[in-house]
Formats: structure tokens, sequence, C-alpha cells
């Protein structure tokens, strides 16, 4: 697990590449490679996982120098990988580098998608005299990039871009995508001029040209199953404990982050299984009485399994002091308010590990969130009746977001704008209302992943809405986040949800075993009762939130002293009063806690500008 930084034909030194020491503070290297009238650097910070030893140094050069690799990353089927190469390959260490060096140097870079494991990497190709960069298919690890005339930079982190390129002007139609989404999708990033790869994609450089191709390598839809429900279940249970399994392989202790909910707890009830010592777990709460606290519950998981268990409670001062810091690590603004405890988890569990496992993942492939039912809902309800609902809900004064987003989904007739309008947390008039243009990207991102997928005819509209969640509002949210966050703690995370083995396995299920009207999650729950209690697996889900919706309202002249100051960078981009209007209707009883997060957020981050 570590940083990554490579150009071709940008200068850079030690002092840029050590912006993302925090990536990796065990090692670091830089190679220049001159090849024609083009330089090309490969350089990484190293945080020591697999093979402890000078033998997992990086930049990795091929013995016949035709080849290099910087990674940052995981493998979690590389054993298996390395028995496929042939006899004659000599090994200096036991680490997942040298054998994804070696697997790509043999099978090419199309072989990419047989990585089952989380990881951004450079490949360089001396012989084919190609530069390929590449991006795990759900999107874990982030990779960005700049490309001006004859030179590209890319690295794990913008902060190294930003110290080398001359400007880095506010992309405004990404501003209004953002704010549609909740999150920045691949390519944008609010820069102008720098972008990300997208999850499951390679992006290839010509070194003559120094032109991009960029290819997907994502795996299609798989066929369905014809397959009874305990069989399902059967082999669920083999491949989920498979996959916690692979990724307790570490020469480093190992920690997990256990929430008061299912999945965290089944994570680490298998890891406790198969994991040779005692597990530590951490968990973040709240002070003061929330429901959001969930403390308590983690502290009863950790108990029947046994668990060293360590926790930290925040408060609103701990909260509002740090939406600013977090904004800076995360470097892109976000709407989800689970960053700023996800920093004081992380934080916590650093002081005693240097890996954990997370829950996170479950909710996209397995079914868990309400927008999947009511996609479901859907077509049992007559069409003249779905245009009637959202205006009932108006009229009855209801004033829960989710209800009320779900409800005018409800009425949108194309799929791929009825999945965006379930997600979207301004509407395009609001966006309009806040900073006077038109969003005109979301839609085309959402299609672009929900083309590429190629969905099998067996699926239904429910599934796809799940599919595509999983390989896109993932990556570039709640795993943009998880990964900056622990990495600024020098911490590598792992999730085990996302095997590309145990994901590819849930999606060729019958939509039934995974969600209906009434359940969501159905299998995962049905599987969990070999280890887990009753009270453990029918918790209220609380979904690692924040007990912001009351906060920002008991708070909400110091939230008004952040968005409405004048002469900033925020006031010149944002219409003020509509500002003023949101925090208004949030106090009134109608919640806007994402929307003022995201806003803060905003202008934390062009304060910085």
């Amino acid at each position: 697990m570590c940083g990554i930084l490579g150009s071709i034909n940008f200068k850079f030194d030690q002092e840029i590449l050590d912006l993302i020491k925090h990536r990796g503070p065990d090692d670091s290297g830089i190679l220049t490679i001159n090849e024609g009238n083009r330089s090309i650097r490969l350089a990484q910070r190293r945080l020591s996982i697999l093979d402890l030893s000078v033998a997992g140094h990086q930049p990795m050069v091929s013995p016949c120098g035709k080849y290099a690799l910087i990674f940052n990353g995981e493998i979690y089927n590389h054993l298996e990988l390395r028995k496929t190469l042939p006899a004659e390959t000599k090994f200096r260490g036991h680490c997942d580098t040298e054998t994804v060096l070696y697997y790509l140097m043999t099978n090419g870079i199309s072989s990419i998608d047989k990585l089952n494991g989380i990881f951004s990497l450079g490949f360089l190709d001396i012989n084919q005299r190609i530069l390929h960069i590449a991006r795990d298919p759900f999107g874990v690890k982030p990779l960005y990039y700049h490309e001006s005339e004859g030179s590209v930079i890319f690295s794990s982190e913008i902060r190294p871009l930003l110290a080398m390129i001359s400007s880095s002007n506010l992309n405004k139609q990404a501003l209004a995508t953002l704010l549609r989404l909740r999150y920045n999708p691949s390519p944008e990033t609010l820069y102008n001029e720098i972008e990300k790869v997208r999850p499951g994609h390679v992006r290839s450089y010509n070194l003559a040209t120094v032109t991009a191709d960029s290819k997907c390598y994502i795996h299609k839809s798989p066929p369905k199953l014809t397959v009874t429900l305990e069989k399902a279940v059967e082999e669920y249970s083999e491949k989920i404990e498979a996959a916690v399994t692979r990724q307790l392989l570490s020469d480093v202790e190992i920690g997990i982050f256990l929430s008061g909910g299912i999945d965290s707890s089944v994570v680490a009830a298998l890891a406790k299984k198969n994991y040779k010592g005692r597990l530590k777990a951490f968990t973040v709460g709240f002070d003061g009485d929330y429901e959001e606290d969930e403390i308590q519950a983690a502290a009863e998981t950790a108990s029947l399994l046994n668990l060293e268990h360590s926790y930290r409670k925040i408060s609103f001062t701990d909260f509002l002091g740090q939406i600013e810091e977090c904004t800076n690590i995360v470097e892109e603004p976000l709407a989800t308010t689970s960053i700023i405890p996800m920093y004081f988890l992380a934080q916590l569990a650093s002081q005693h590990v240097k890996v954990v496992l997370t829950g996170q993942g479950a909710d996209e492939p397995l079914g868990g969130y309400t927008k999947y039912k009511l996609e479901l809902l859907r077509r049992l309800i007559p069409r003249p009746v779905r245009g009637l609902i959202l205006p009932t809900f108006r009229l009855a004064g209801v004033r829960n977001e989710t209800m009320i987003r779900g409800a005018n989904a409800l009425n949108i007739d194309g799929e791929v704008a009825r999945f965006l309008g379930a997600f979207e947390i301004f509407s395009e008039q609001e966006i309009k209302n806040l900073i006077g243009i038109q969003d005109s990207l979301s839609l085309k991102r959402v299609k672009y992943f929900y083309d590429i997928l190629e969905f099998n005819k067996g699926m239904t509209a429910t599934e796809r809405m799940m599919s595509l969640d999983t390989r896109l509002n993932l990556a570039d949210d709640l795993l943009n986040y998880t990964d900056k966050l622990t990495m600024h703690f020098s911490m590598e995370c792992r999730v085990p949800m996302l095997d590309l083995e145990l994901v590819e396995y849930i999606e060729s299920l019958p939509r039934k075993y995974k969600l209906n009207l009434t359940e969501g999650k159905r299998i995962h729950k049905i599987f969990s009762r070999r280890l887990l209690p009753e009270e453990i697996i029918n918790r209220k889900k609380r979904g690692f939130q924040s007990p912001t919706r009351k906060w920002f309202i008991k708070e909400s002249e110091v939230i008004k002293s952040i968005l409405l100051q004048q002469g900033t960078n925020f006031s010149r981009v944002f219409n003020q009063s509509y500002v003023a209007e949101l925090i208004d209707q949030h106090n009134r009883g109608f919640n806007k806690e994402k929307q003022i997060f995201l806003l803060i957020t905003i202008c934390y981050w062009l304060a910085r500008k």
C-alpha cells in the first residue's frame, strides 16, 4: 500500500514526492528512464504491508530492464497468479508488487482484469513504448492525472499535481455535477486541468506521441444462475469467507472498523475465525444521546466475538473543527457527513495497526438501500398514480428527503434519468438557483457506466441500479474519502465485501435472493445467522451517520457564519440568498444536512484557491 507519482516529460524531485509521504512513510524511490526524446519518471512512497524487506522496494524494474512498475494497493490472489507464471521466473521476495510486474510482463496489460484486489498503478513497457496507468474495478484506490501537449503527470493524490502545474481553474460544470450527485464522478474533478482515471479503466500513453487511449476492463454482468436459495446460501458462505480470508494476507497486524451494523460484524466474525491472534476493533461515536451513536452496539459485538475494542466519542465542536482539514485531506468536496467520524476513526485505529478491514460496499450489490425497494415498488404502481405521489406528499407536508426524492424518481420514465433522480441531492433548478448554470454532465456520466456494463437481459431494473451504484457511486464518494483519510494516517483500509469473486457471484444470483419489497440483503442476513445472534442482524440500520440534522439546527448561526460571510470565494460563486433559504428550510424541519455539509466543504475548498 503506497502512494505513486509518475510523469512523461515532467520533472519532479523528492520534495514533490514527499507531498504524499503520509501514504508511505517506510520507503521511497524515484526512477528516471530516457526513451528517445521522452523522459519517464516513476516514483513511490511505500507503506510496507507484504514483504517488509528491500525486495519490495519500488519502482520495481524487471531483470531485463524493459519493464518497470509503481503500484499502490494489495492483490489478494497474487499467490495464485504466481503459480501461472513460467517456471523459470525467479522471485526476490514474496510481495504482490513483484507478482504484478511479472504477471503483466508475461500476459500483457489486458490481463489486468485477473487482479483481485485494490490498486492503482503505472506500468512501463519499453518494448512497446507504452506507459499504462490503471485503477481497480471498483475504484477503491484513486488515481489522478494532468495532460498537456507532450507531457503527463499522474498521482495517487491531487496535491503533487497542483505543485507541478501552473494553474488550477475551477471547472464550473463539474461543480454543477457535484451539487447534483454529491460527489464528482470520474473523470471530472473541480479542477479544469486535473482528471481521475475511471474505475476499471486503463489509460495507455504512446511514448512517441504522448497520446492516450482509454479502455475499460470491467467484467460484464454475469449470466443468472439457476440455483435454490439453500444452495445459494452455501455457496455465498464459501465466497464471503474466502474473500475475508484472502484479505487477511499481511505481514503486519490487522484490525477492523466495527460499527453496530451487520456488515462489519460479519466481516469481524469471519476475520476472527481465520485470523491468528486477537483481532482489534475500532468504533467512533458521539457525545450526548444520539441514535447515530453505535458504540454500545459495537461493544456488544466485540464482546461476543472476543475482540479487543477501542472507541472514541466526538462532539459538535470536534466535528465542525475538523471539516476544513478533512476537506483538504480528501481533496474533493463531498456531501457525506461520515467523512468526519471516519477521520477520528482512522486516527484512533492508526495508533494500533497498519491495516484495517471494513464492512463497506455491501449495500450496493446486495440491495441494502431504500431506493432499491422503491424501484421494485414502481412497477406495481399504475403510471397515472405515480405522478400523484409527489404532489400528495407536498400537500401532506412530508419533509423526509428520502421519501420526496423517491417519489420524484418514481414518475421518471427513462431508466438512467430515474436512477439519477433517485440519488440527486440538489435538483437541476436548485443548482441553477445556487450557481446560475445548468447541470449538463451528470446524466452523461451515469449513462457512460450504464452502457459499458452491458447488462444481462435477465437483470431487473433494480439490479441494474445496484450494479451501477457499485461501480459509480462508491468509487468517488465513500471509497474515495475512506482511502484518503486512512492513508493520511499511514494505514491501509481493505474492503472484503468488494472482493471481485464475491461481487460477481452476488450479481449472478436471482434478484429475489438479494431483496424484495420488505427486506434487503436477504442472503447476507440468512448466512449471518450462522455467525451472529438475531439482535445484531435485526438492529436498525444507521449507515455510519452523524447527528448533523440536529447539530445544524442547534448551531445554525455558526453554519451561517461560515456560508454567508461576504467577500469570500464561496460568496463570489454561490447565490448566498438561496444558501440562506436552504439553511432556513433545514431549521423548519426539511432535512438538508447533506446539502449544507456539501456547501461547507465546497466553501473550504474554494478558500484554498
